[in-house]
């Protein structure tokens, strides 16, 4: 398999795609692509970028070619076992689903006011209200899943999983802009970041030579 990913520093999908692959356990070359250069704008109008239509992340396995963050998590799911990424309850699995599909689809000011930089905390970030909105969403969301079924395990759903690989981004941004949250968020973040996989992914970010200027955010 290969998978072709952006900058670790700024891309929040390919983040979330290139964890479910790592969770897969199975062997894969990894290609990263600098977002928004010269070779970004070549590579993108290649047969490598066109079922995506130049996005990023993109799965080739074999004939195969899986694009999307979710599409790749249950590509992974049938390659290996569903449980890798999915609780076997069906109620936490339900739940799990759509707030992994929420992600997917909402939270577009959060997305746009903060975006991702895991090699930066920035002072004094004022919030908009749409945001502070839609980190109270997440907040409900993550004290939900923790209260019902997180048991004694760390992540959303007790065990490492497709939801938790869906919110790493949003834990990475509100450490990024200092976004205050309650003591139980605190711990389900710091597990995250604790996840070797989260880990290693934000300690190779750091080498990268790129830089995107609309992403180095300016305090306040």
């Amino acid at each position: 398999m290969k998978l072709v990913i952006g900058n670790r520093a700024y891309s929040s999908w390919s983040f979330r795609g290139w964890l479910a692959v790592r969770q897969s356990g199975l062997e894969f070359e990894e290609l990263v692509v600098p977002l928004y250069n010269q070779e970004w704008e070549q590579r993108r109008e290649g047969d490598e970028f066109a079922p995506s239509r130049g996005k990023v992340p993109i799965l080739w396995d074999g004939d195969c070619v899986v694009w999307d963050s979710l599409a790749i998590i249950e590509h992974c799911a049938d390659l290996t076992k569903r449980s890798l990424y999915w609780p076997d309850d069906m109620a936490a699995r339900g739940m799990a689903r759509s707030m992994a599909a929420e992600m997917h689809s909402s939270f577009s000011n959060l997305r746009r006011e903060l975006p991702m930089n895991v090699r930066r905390i920035v002072d004094g970030h004022i919030l908009s209200d749409a945001v502070r909105a839609e980190i109270d969403r997440i907040m409900v969301l993550w004290a939900q899943a923790r209260a019902r079924f997180g048991g004694t395990g760390q992540f959303l759903f007790g065990d490492w999983g497709a939801a938790d690989m869906m919110y790493a981004p949003v834990v990475t941004r509100f450490v990024t802009y200092k976004v205050p949250v309650p003591p139980f968020a605190v711990a389900y973040m710091d597990a995250v970041l604790q996840h070797p996989h989260v880990a290693d992914w934000i300690e190779k970010a750091q080498d990268e030579p790129w830089v995107i200027e609309e992403y180095e955010p300016t305090p306040a």
